[in-house]
């Protein structure tokens, strides 16, 4: 597969990296993550209005751009290397995607216009507290009756979880195991007999929720039981996207770090000349440069249906993954003391790169995962 962004693409890119320096400077990362929701509806409309981004990858037909996951890649590298707090891989990569590959048209046509528009904020909950990111960690039940579906269950680790006016819901028939009963369901925001929190997380730039469902009415999404396959295909995408958002993040840290070294003198000179610092500057820049071809073939991969793209969507998450946070130690160690502080905004980036790493699977999940994928 050979890949490279058009003329079209680069000048998006240019457009959106001016706008989001303007719109997510350190400064109001910093007062957005000390808040509870963690992000401000005035900030998440005037980006909705301006560029529209949420409807990126949503078809024309469901009021969306009608892009794929490569422009959408581009948004996510883009908002990484920014930082910017808001709700978006929840709302418009994960829960819109699973709208997209598991509802009925229909459905889609009712749920993904008011996503694109920004008017509402969707997620998606799949993983639960034994921390498993596959199909056979869902122990959320489904009941049917009367028409309609009950769940009971807990979800956790779900992005922007306490914040979300929509909640796409991976659960199970009762009984059944693996990929057999799974199905996709939604459920509002403010649904009786659920309950939700925050927790805690060591990146409070990307809010995690935990959400306990007693007996909660909700609404089938797609087929009943068929929820296995646009599961699957589903975090494979997610996968390739987060991939795009790290090396974002990735790249930023290792252009801080340089200007840095450029500006910082020992022994009359600047660091930057030490020979021990370029060997170092040139590692990060092999390993930032590595994990964006790999991102951006995987998001190729993704906008083309390749069949390659489980492979290459484990490929590109496991490397941004260990990029992100080797850049995240190195770009630490070059600023020294100062590094550590609180008042140097490195640690904003070292935290979300160390969310990121575990988030949707480890680089050694996914590389076993891509091994099976390529049957060796």
């Amino acid at each position: 597969m050979q890949f490279s962004f058009t003329s079209e693409q680069e000048e998006f890119r240019s457009v959106l990296r001016r706008f989001l320096e303007e719109k997510s400077p350190a400064t109001a990362v910093r007062r957005l993550m000390e808040t509870e929701a963690g992000w401000d509806r005035e900030g998440w409309r005037e980006i909705n209005q301006q560029l529209g981004l949420t409807g990126v990858h949503i078809p024309e037909t469901f009021g969306g751009q009608g892009f794929g996951f490569v422009e959408l890649g581009i948004v996510l590298e883009e908002m990484g290397r920014a930082l910017l707090c808001a709700p978006y891989f929840a709302s418009t990569v994960l829960a819109a995607t699973a709208i997209m590959n598991a509802g009925t048209d229909g459905q889609k046509l009712a749920l993904l216009p008011p996503i694109a528009t920004g008017d509402t904020i969707a997620t998606l909950a799949f993983t639960e507290p034994n921390g498993r990111w596959d199909a056979e960690g869902v122990e959320t039940s489904a009941t049917p009756g009367n028409g309609k579906f009950r769940l009971d269950g807990v979800k956790s680790f779900v992005l922007d979880g306490h914040t979300a006016d929509l909640i796409v819901v991976l659960a199970r028939r009762p009984g059944s195991r693996g990929d057999e009963g799974l199905s996709f369901f939604t459920v509002r925001g403010d649904a009786a007999g659920l309950s939700r929190r925050a927790l805690n997380v060591i990146d409070p730039t990307r809010k995690q929720a935990r959400l306990e469902f007693r007996s909660v009415e909700a609404e089938l999404l797609g087929e009943e039981g068929g929820g296995a396959k646009p599961f699957a295909r589903t975090m494979m995408q997610a996968a390739a996207c987060l991939a795009n958002e790290m090396v974002g993040g990735a790249d930023r840290l290792r252009q801080s770090a340089l200007d840095y070294a450029n500006l910082r003198v020992q022994f009359g000179r600047t660091i930057a000349s030490f020979q021990s610092m370029k060997h170092k500057q040139a590692d990060m820049l092999v390993d930032v440069e590595l994990a964006k071809s790999a991102a951006y073939q995987a998001a190729a991969a993704a906008t083309e249906d390749d069949a390659d793209l489980p492979a290459l969507a484990s490929l590109a998450k496991a490397c941004a993954s260990e990029a992100y946070m080797q850049t995240a130690i190195h770009t630490i160690q070059i600023h020294g003391g100062i590094g550590f502080t609180w008042d140097n905004d490195t640690h904003l980036w070292f935290k979300r790169a160390k969310s990121s790493e575990v988030f949707l699977g480890d680089p050694t999940w996914h590389r076993e995962k891509m091994m099976q994928a390529w049957g060796v």
